[in-house]
């Protein structure tokens, strides 16, 4: 790995980790601190607590665009700036609706996109891989954090310290951004990371994709709608809001030392469906848990389960997307899925708030577990996602001359690929293999192993 694809790797998963840092960390507290709102229902609670979500997936896929024309480090940090001025909002808010204004403009700042455009551009396709699992575990940690950091900060300086603290991780984020991220030699195009609006029709008609999408729908929906009321379920369970942060870390840590096996089972002896079954069981189960159950203990064990399942989920479903997608259409399947994502947040806040306003805590958990049964059964008609890998080959000019016909079939004609995209005006083949049966000298004889001074540059 080249000394400036580590910078950009460190800078842009530092970014997007503060980012993603700064939204969950209200979270776990803004329930306890709703009292101090004027104007405060349930309803608007749950409002303010996924209100990003609908400004940022309104606005993920046309700030990713934008990038593509004006550049990917203004996008960055316009959508920084946004960032951080929905948190001043927040901070100096007495009322509920200055928290919902504040979080609608936090999502605002939609760089997700972008941020993983430029990681793109900076990184060559062989060190790619390991730069997005980097993104991918810097967004894992951020959660755990989150959880952990935001009844700490709140505790020593009320709701509006957590919201001060976000507008200076976005400060410091703009820093790092100019200072130590390197500007990209050029913007390019990436099938396997950025959105081609030319796809779009095409991958969402893809059934076998719908179900990861309601999936990870679901998810976050069934995430932000029980922090209406599991913050005030510890509350009547006789913790302190002092605690709240070292009750989370326990669940956090028990939770991740559970998952990691689970996620090495799925991947490695193959049983994607069933840990998936598993987890959405899991979660179903632990919903209705939480929503039986009065005592501290138990209350932890069922947010364990929960969260061990949740975090199960957030590592699986990107794989199982990434072997299901076409090939070369990757990124455009990520654009559709991350959408999902955030309207599962907004709709999760709003449907959670508005339950409890009408019939209580208990309720909210009780209709996420009938939620999670209505999932559960959805999944079962899964088909078992086949294990490919998606592979990106750089192409050698001598290939330039073949019609993009006669290219693909050679690629096809190859054991063990399954799926081709050949973009000759990028120089590039995108692959869907079966390692299991891949010919790899084969596939070395086509592309060549020494390009020399004849290979196309990307």
């Amino acid at each position: 790995m080249l000394a400036s694809e580590r910078r950009a790797i460190a800078g842009l998963a530092g970014l997007y980790a503060s980012r993603m840092l700064g939204l969950f960390m209200v979270l776990p507290v803004l329930a306890l601190y709703a009292d101090e709102l004027s104007g405060s229902t349930p309803l608007l609670i749950g409002l303010a607590l996924g209100g990003y979500g609908l400004t940022q997936a309104v606005l993920q896929i046309p700030f990713g665009l934008l990038s593509d024309r004006v550049g990917r480090k203004p996008v960055i940090a316009f959508g920084l700036c946004l960032f951080m001025l929905g948190s001043l909002v927040a901070a100096q808010a007495d009322s509920i609706f200055g928290i919902i204004l504040g979080r609608c403009l936090q999502g605002s700042g939609a760089v997700a996109a972008a941020i993983m455009a430029l990681l793109a551009d900076q990184t060559r396709e062989a060190v790619r891989t390991v730069a997005m699992a980097t993104i991918g575990l810097s967004i894992g940690v951020a959660f755990g954090v989150a959880m952990v950091l935001g009844p700490l900060v709140s505790m020593h300086a009320g709701l509006s310290g957590v919201f001060w603290l976000t507008a200076g991780l976005a400060l410091i984020g703009l820093v790092v951004l100019w200072k130590l991220v390197p500007s990209a030699p050029r913007r390019v195009q990436h099938r396997d990371v950025g959105l081609d609006r030319r796809q779009l029709a095409s991958v969402f008609r893809r059934r076998d994709l719908w179900r990861l999408d309601a999936s990870i729908f679901l998810l976050h929906l069934l995430l932000m709608a029980i922090f209406v009321a599991v913050p005030l379920r510890l509350v009547d369970a006789g913790v302190e809001v002092s605690r709240h942060g070292g009750v989370y870390l326990s669940v956090m840590a028990v939770a991740f030392v559970i998952m990691v096996p689970l996620v090495i089972v799925a991947e490695k002896r193959r049983r994607m469906k069933l840990m998936c079954l598993s987890a959405v069981a899991a979660i179903t189960l632990s919903l209705l848990g939480l929503g039986l159950v009065g005592g501290l203990n138990g209350l932890l064990a069922w947010l364990m389960v929960f969260f061990t399942a949740f975090n199960l989920l957030e590592a699986t479903l990107p794989s199982m997307l990434s072997k299901l997608a076409p090939a070369g259409a990757k990124g455009t399947a990520m654009g559709i899925y991350s959408t999902g994502q955030f309207l599962g947040a907004f709709l999760g806040g709003v449907l959670g708030g508005w339950i409890s306003q009408e019939w209580g805590l208990d309720a909210v958990l009780f209709s996420c577990a009938l939620l999670g049964l209505g999932w559960f059964f959805v999944m079962t008609g899964m088909s078992p996602p086949r294990h490919l890998s998606s592979e990106i080959v750089v192409l050698d000019k001598r290939y330039q001359d073949d019609s993009l016909s006669v290219l693909t079939d050679r690629f096809s004609r190859i054991a063990g690929v399954e799926d081709v995209m050949v973009v000759p005006s990028e120089c590039l083949a995108y692959l869907k293999v079966d390692h299991e049966y891949l010919d790899q000298q084969a596939l070395a004889e086509l592309i060549g192993l020494a390009k020399g001074e004849d290979a196309c540059r990307v």
